[in-house]
């Protein structure tokens, strides 16, 4: 079965207007398997190094596993939260209370979303040196970016987290789920579920100009 573009949305306009969801994540209404490998067929066709397509993705519905990657996730966002942040001195701090909020309600209410996605790479990152760590994750980024791409484009939304590595977070989430700890680096935790509302518009950010350099820094 063939979902298709749901929202008719120009290349342009999912690259501008896909960001994390959280407050906005419809929490109620189910994500279908088949909306979510078609999206998935869709990411699987981004780069990869050397044609390696080391990932793996597990998708978790099950309610406890949800629960209990929520709390993993809350053990390190909470502090997290609350710890200081610097100042940047533009824009950016006039975002940082709503960006704020915003993460707190995903803390309250990660276990309540439709599914969950840890997308996983083969090899342990730690043991990548240097400048290899680029490559490593080049592996797996860009098939995780157009998956929330491909989920942009059929209504739905997912937020990019990463707190629930923190500390041995990522080897508790292994060992609930069964992923080779050993063997594969988990690349996030991503919740996923249909928007309330469609009518997503571009993000304020820091002009380009204010950050390219030319031949040089």
């Amino acid at each position: 079965m063939t979902f298709g573009n749901a929202l008719n949305l120009s290349a342009d306009e999912v690259l501008s207007t896909t960001r994390s969801v959280r407050k906005r994540l419809d929490l109620e209404r189910p994500v279908p398997r088949e909306v979510l490998l078609e999206c998935l067929d869709l990411a699987l066709q981004a780069p990869t190094g050397s044609n390696s397509q080391g990932w793996q993705w597990v998708f978790v519905e099950d309610a406890a596993q949800k629960q209990a990657l929520a709390d993993i996730y809350r053990t390190s966002a909470i502090p997290y939260l609350a710890a200081p942040k610097p100042e940047f001195g533009d824009e950016r701090d006039e975002r940082r209370p709503h960006v704020h909020d915003s993460a707190r309600y995903l803390v309250d209410h990660l276990h309540e979303v439709p599914v969950m996605l840890i997308p996983c790479l083969a090899g342990r990152a730690e043991n990548t040196p240097g400048v290899s760590s680029a490559s490593f994750w080049g592996s797996l980024l860009p098939a995780v970016w157009s998956f929330m791409l491909a989920l942009r484009s059929r209504g739905l939304g997912s937020a990019w987290t990463t707190l629930h590595l923190v500390g041995d977070g990522e080897k508790q989430a292994a060992d609930l789920l069964g992923i080779p700890f050993d063997k594969y680096s988990q690349g996030g935790l991503f919740p996923i579920a249909y928007t309330r509302g469609t009518d997503f518009r571009p993000a304020k950010r820091l002009p380009a100009e204010q950050l390219t350099h030319w031949n040089g820094w």
